[in-house]
């Protein structure tokens, strides 16, 4: 921001450098003498030149001899002798002084300097000056001085001249030189206007002693009616800067731009590629699956007559006889397999269910002893709220490219902006009292009294005092801000138009009158003059007021920085001011508790502020942080309602309600509640055990891990609950045996679904996104742990409990004693419906079954179609509140910024600066190789459409070069003791000039480049030396120490970015700006042949890096990042399905194609619901996996140990036994919970969770309760025949439950601790 500081001298300096030659040159041809001659000669009186009509004079002073060779070798026509010439020494030694600030200005091009310089070379010097120059006699003085002088000049000289100069650039401001020497944009600049505005009074009146009016002809003749005189232009060769000059300076040296590749769009018949192929998929699978019906209806159909059809859950009697007999047919491996696992499994879960309801004291207290142990590790919790540990990991390129900068340079600074609008946002007329000035269109912000609130308000801030309470002290603006200058100069940088008036209100109100008592010039015209060359130091219109342009800091303030809402280069028409406090971001706790006390007193001033005749939005660095932590507090209510709604249902949903005389010993309030504090003590214990480890969580853990643990938890409870309630219980069997039972049944669903999505979870952890990774461990953890809790603690409560309702006490006050009394078994609501088949006759009957089945894959081939429009990204705007005062700001910036964020193109240390190769790999002026880094980054801003970089970079290097070039008085030392004597210093007497003892072309090189660099680094920009590089450089150059010796570490190289808007757009600039820097880093390996050990350089990288990069990396590669995880995932659950199922791979294949569907079906929602990718919602999606295998896997595990003969009836007895559990558990008791989250105030949470969360929950038991279903009626696996075999054998029951022998039941030595699951293993 501050790079510009240096830029070059005031223009005026320069006009006036320009004029004082030119008044120099320019004589009178008067003469009467037919011969050529001079027009002048010597100075006279105030160093005016004085006329004088005769031949030229020989020069003979040695040293005006050699500068005049080395300026204008062309006057001299031999190297003996001297010449003669129509200047005096003293005239020579004015020009060569005059040259200097133009030398600084133009050097970069060496062919527009020389052609500038010949200009006053020949009007000063040359023998001839009578065949071009003329003066009217009456423009004489009595003293002998020149007024007015005609110049006549060849068209072909003065538009050589111009083409020469007129891409010339100014590395510090990027802006072009010629915007300094024209009086307007360089855009705007003519070859007439610019020799006008140097010649002209009127335009120039400060610089322009007299008028000169430059004549230009293309013909070789010119008759001025004035003098009645014909002149000879003055046809002066040029020296062209195509090929001298480098690409950056001389457009016409540039290699074509290359037309910008427009993305083709593909398309197959007019449609989008995806979307075309979606539809034949579709279209393909109507006509498959349309014929497979037809063809199974007439094949079937006698087979269907004969089957026997029987699923009455209370029919005990065995399948039929002609299924018996299918059954009993030679058995598989699998098929043994399958069934011997499923044994292991069952005798294990009943072992330990018939443990814990024996034991339930031990049990309980040991799993609270455990839980609080790892609970208590929360002491050491610790949660990441910096958003680059958050969503960036220390292993990624941009944060460690983040680290580099900040290690080697500083952090980048802390940002207080305001944005500023007039409330009367019309353009108005300003009308000077003045003939001279015509009325011109300003923009509303520019009106005087707008502009004089803004500046009461901007002292108003920059006159804030802090206090700390933490520190226990005052903090001023002063204390934390970014001087550029100090400790010449401690004001702070404030980048405001009101620093165009050094932020002093008199400043703004100053005019000056011409001889007629009218208006001149005022505020404005000092404004349209700093616009145009932010770094004047004294306005040319305010004359005699000697008003700079600079900033109180001492610096320059570019106006696409300070203004907004402006068309083109158009300042006058801004419709916004900018203003921003830059303050440094010192990583010391100390310092940043300062910055964020001050912050917070900004805040409070600028939430109090009502403008009079302005509106303005505001941010500081501190406000999204402040904002999210407000949003998170103003949440905790919602989400508490949200769980309250959740734990209520599942307290009261748990309990059979038969009469009103038994609603408090039927009610399972206690046992619900139970359930829940079990599910939180799963969150807790995982939080701690993180947190004992090291790991810190989020806030994501915070909001998401309780949501998906409890739809877990939840599920699992419904299904013990409810197996339990409709579990039919032998005779003699007791509460514990009953429990063992129960337990053997459900316990297998139940590990298989939390095992495969803690494995799911765990593999999830090898992500490289923090936010994904930590949301990975916490959650597979607590998914973990609620499992090992429910199979332990809440087998003991519902034990318990179970004894509680059969003694008839009631719930809640369990030691009121009550009537023991048999608990019938009684089904619930859903599970009545199913059970009366109303599920099968509305959606398992031959209609319905086939449109499910077209209406699920043509929502998939739609969901696939528009997955690859998902946009990526997360709008800034949903992260804070709906009224939140940085929407405004959010809105104002996208609708007025005109520039982007600093981009810095780092050269890491190792570099060597001091050869020449070195250097013009780097630099970017004359001399430098075309494919130097400064020429990549310049030919980018050519298209900054397509890469995004707006602006030439900054260069220290070239500025560097110019700083202690011949002829530059920038660099001296004292003759006492060769320390560095700045610029400022005014006694020249007491400095000499820097002498170069190694130079190649004026550049210095070996130890002069590293012995000078710190003198320039330290050196401050002013009248006498534009090129100080302290202001700009101070902080772009790391000085290191190598074998003891003093060299360039790393460096950098500052441009700024186009305006970015949306996340594609951060996203883009990010690409093409890594790309721009690796392939720089190729090129400093070699050029055109050169390699590194012939340059004697090492390899380096060079690297870009703005603020942003580090949150939008994320995004280079979230696409493979999200088929990774989501893709591990679900390989984690298809393995786990595969192995707990009894390797029945057809059911894994069934259950991850299901899961799928489900996922796909959220990316489709996304698209629809304007829902980004992000880690936010891959969070979310990856937690889709592990919600979705509670739909599917339960009820894809109750088909298949389903015995029932035909798949359709085990579709209809898997959704029966299990399908109205997760109905009743995690489906309603979701939604309850979610329709609170859309009463949020956080637009995240509408977004990211209540949309997503809804849509989790919807698809999920869409699929899982209907589809999946319908797919397995279909193609399910078919009947495992061993486990067929043993129902006919009566060791299974009817509920698929082992029939369990070995003991009396009611005898302590029941064979229930040493269970025996007989089963055929043949």
């Amino acid at each position: 921001m501050v790079s510009g500081m240096e830029r070059r001298v005031r223009s005026t300096t320069v006009f006036f450098v320009l004029l004082f030659l030119i008044m120099e040159k320019f004589g009178e041809v008067r003469s009467l003498s037919p011969d050529s001659h001079c027009i002048w000669y010597g100075q006279c009186n105030d160093g005016m030149n004085c006329y004088y009509n005769g031949t030229a004079k020989e020069l003979t002073d040695p040293k005006a001899i050699k500068l005049l060779k080395e300026m204008c070798p062309h006057l001299i026509s031999s190297d003996t002798g001297h010449p003669k010439t129509c200047c005096s020494a003293e005239q020579i030694f004015t020009l060569n002084a005059n040259m200097t600030l133009p030398r600084t200005l133009l050097a970069r091009c060496p062919s527009c300097l020389k052609n500038f310089i010949n200009l006053f070379c020949h009007s000063t010097c040359d023998p001839q000056q009578s065949d071009f120059m003329a003066v009217n006699a009456q423009d004489i003085t009595p003293t002998n001085q020149i007024k007015t002088v005609y110049y006549a000049i060849s068209e072909d000289f003065v538009f050589g001249m111009f083409n020469s100069c007129k891409n010339v650039q100014d590395p510090s401001s990027g802006k072009a030189a010629l915007s300094m020497l024209c009086g307007m944009e360089a855009s705007q600049c003519t070859p007439k206007q610019w020799l006008r505005f140097l010649g002209e009074k009127s335009l120039n009146p400060d610089f322009v002693p007299f008028n000169i009016y430059f004549n230009i002809s293309s013909n070789s003749t010119m008759f001025l009616d004035i003098l009645n005189l014909t002149l000879h232009p003055k046809n002066a060769t040029f020296e062209p800067c195509t090929g001298r000059c480098s690409c950056q300076d001389c457009s016409t040296s540039c290699q074509p731009i290359e037309p910008t590749v427009l993305s083709i769009v593909f398309t197959i018949l007019g449609f989008d590629p995806l979307e075309f192929i979606m539809a034949c998929t579709f279209l393909a699978f109507l006509i498959s699956f349309g014929t497979a019906l037809i063809c199974s209806y007439f094949y079937g159909k006698k087979r269907l007559r004969t089957a026997v059809y029987s699923l009455n859950a209370d029919d005990e009697s065995p399948i039929g006889a002609a299924d018996a007999e299918s059954a009993s047919q030679k058995t598989h491996c699998y098929d043994r397999l399958g069934a011997r696992m499923e044994g292991l499994f069952e005798r294990f879960f009943c072992s330990w269910g018939y443990f814990c309801a024996r034991r339930p004291v031990v049990v309980i207290g040991s799993a609270i002893i455990v839980c609080i142990a790892l609970s208590l590790g929360i002491i050491f919790f610790k949660v990441t709220t910096d958003p680059v540990e958050l969503w960036s990991a220390p292993d990624s390129r941009a944060r460690q490219e983040k680290d580099y900068f900040d290690d080697n340079f500083a952090p980048f600074y802390r940002t207080e902006m305001l944005i500023i609008e007039a409330k009367n946002k019309s353009q108005w007329l300003h009308h000077p009292d003045s003939l001279r000035i015509l009325p011109k269109l300003f923009g509303p912000v520019l009106q005087k009294d707008v502009l004089h609130e803004v500046l009461t308000l901007q002292n108003k801030i920059a006159s804030l005092t802090a206090w700390s309470d933490k520190l226990q002290l005052n903090v001023s603006l002063e204390d934390i801000c970014f001087s550029p200058l100090r400790p010449d100069n401690p004001r702070c940088a404030i980048m405001s138009v009101l620093n165009y008036y050094q932020n002093d209100p008199k400043n703004l109100d100053k005019t000056t009158l011409d001889e007629m008592g009218w208006t001149d010039a005022d505020y404005l015209n000092h404004f349209s003059i700093c616009t145009q060359d932010p770094l004047t130091i004294s306005d040319l219109l305010l004359k005699g007021v000697n008003l700079s342009c600079l900033a109180d800091f001492g610096g320059p303030v570019m106006p696409w920085v300070a203004l907004g809402g402006f068309p083109g280069e158009n300042y006058e028409n801004a419709t916004a001011l900018v203003i921003t406090f830059i303050v440094n971001n010192f990583k010391n706790e100390t310092f940043q508790e300062m910055a964020m006390a001050w912050e917070k007193e900004f805040i409070k001033l600028m939430r109090e502020f009502e403008g009079i005749n302005i509106t303005v939005s505001f941010s500081t660095e501190r406000s999204i942080q402040d904002e999210l932590n407000r949003q998170s507090r103003s949440d905790i209510v919602t989400i508490l309602i949200s769980y309250i709604v959740m734990f209520v249902y599942v307290s009261v949903m748990l309990g059979q309600y038969r009469s009103w005389s038994r609603l408090l010993i039927d009610s399972k309030m206690l046992l619900g509640l139970s359930g829940v504090l079990i599910v939180l003590a799963s969150v807790t214990s995982s939080v701690g055990f993180f947190s004992y480890v090291g790991i810190p969580a989020t806030l994501i853990i915070i909001e998401v891990v309780p949501f998906l643990v409890l739809a877990v938890g939840v599920d699992n409870i419904f299904i013990l609950v409810q197996t339990y309630q409709r579990t039919t219980r032998h005779a003699g069997e007791t509460t514990e045996q009953l429990i063992a039972r129960v337990v053997s049944r459900v316990g297998p669903s139940m590990m298989l679904t939390s095992f495969s999505e803690s494995l799911a979870f765990f593999l999830g952890a090898l992500s490289n996104m923090p936010a994904v990774k930590v949301f990975s461990l916490y959650a597979a953890m607590a998914v973990f742990i609620d499992f090992l809790l429910q199979m332990s603690c809440f087998i003991s409560l519902l034990t318990l409990d179970a004894k509680r309702q059969e003694a008839g006490r009631p719930d809640c006050c369990c030691c009121i004693s009550g009537q023991p009394q048999e608990t019938p078994t009684k089904p619930g609501i859903l599970h009545s419906l199913a059970n009366r088949r109303i599920y099968a006759k509305v959606f398992l009957n031959n209609v319905t079954r086939p449109l499910t089945m077209v209406i699920f894959v043509g929502w998939l081939c739609v969901c696939v179609s528009v997955v690859n429009k998902i946009d990526l990204g997360l709008d800034q705007k949903l992260a804070v509140p709906k009224d939140s005062y940085v929407l405004k700001y959010f809105s104002s910036m996208e609708k007025y910024l005109s520039v982007g964020s600093p981009v810095y193109f780092v050269v890491e240390e190792g570099h060597d600066y001091t050869t020449p190769f070195g250097q013009n790999e780097i630099c970017g002026s004359s001399g430098c190789l075309e494919k130097s880094l400064l020429g990549r980054v310049y030919e980018a801003t050519r298209r900054p459409n397509s890469s995004y970089i707006s602006y030439p970079p900054s260069s220290w290097l070239d500025d560097y070069f110019n700083w202690i070039g011949s002829g530059s008085s920038c660099c001296r030392q004292f003759i006492s003791n060769h320390s560095f004597c700045r610029s400022t210093v005014a006694e020249s007497k007491l400095c000499e000039p820097c002498t170069l003892k190694h130079e190649v072309n004026g550049r210095p090189i070996d130890s002069d480049f590293t012995k000078y660099l710190p003198w320039f680094l330290e050196d401050n920009p002013g009248v006498t030396c534009p090129k100080g590089g302290h202001a700009a450089y101070g902080s772009a150059v790391k000085m290191t120490s190598r074998n003891n010796q003093s060299v360039v570490g790393a460096s950098y190289f500052m441009t700024y970015h186009s305006v970015l808007k949306t996340s594609t757009d951060y996203i883009k600039a990010l690409k093409f700006a890594r790309d721009l820097g690796d392939n720089i880093t190729k090129s400093l390996s070699s050029h055109d042949g050169l390699n590194l050990k012939d340059s004697g350089n090492v390899a380096v990288n060079v690297f870009p890096y703005s603020i942003f990069y580090v949150f939008y990396e994320q995004y280079l590669d979230l696409v493979p990042k999200t088929v990774f995880n989501l893709g591990l995932s679900g390989a984690a659950i298809f393995v786990m399905t595969f192995v707990l199922l009894g390797f029945d791979l057809w059911t894994a294949v069934i259950v991850i194609v299901t899961i799928a569907m489900i996922l796909v079906s959220m990316f489709g929602m996304m698209y629809f619901w304007s829902i980004t990718l992000n880690a936010l919602s891959l969070v979310n999606l990856v937690m889709t996996v592990g919600i979705a295998v509670e739909f599917c896997s339960h009820i894809a595990r109750a088909f298949a140990i389903s015995t029932h003969p035909t798949r359709l009836a085990r579709a209809e007895d898997a959704f029966l036994h299990m399908g109205t559990s997760v109905l009743s558990g995690i489906t309603l008791t979701k939604l309850g919970g979610i329709v609170v989250l859309a009463f949020s105030k956080s637009q995240l949470f509408r977004v990211f969770y209540f949309r997503m969360y809804a849509c989790i929950v919807l698809f999920g038991a869409l699929h899982g309760l209907f589809f999946l279903p319908v797919l397995l009626s279909y193609v399910g696996p078919p009947v495992n025949k061993v486990r067929a075999n043993r129902k006919t054998s009566g060791l299974v029951d009817s509920d698929n439950s082992p029939i369990l022998t070995g003991g009396s039941p009611s005898s302590d030595s029941s064979l229930y601790p040493d269970v025996n699951i007989i089963y055929d293993g043949r």
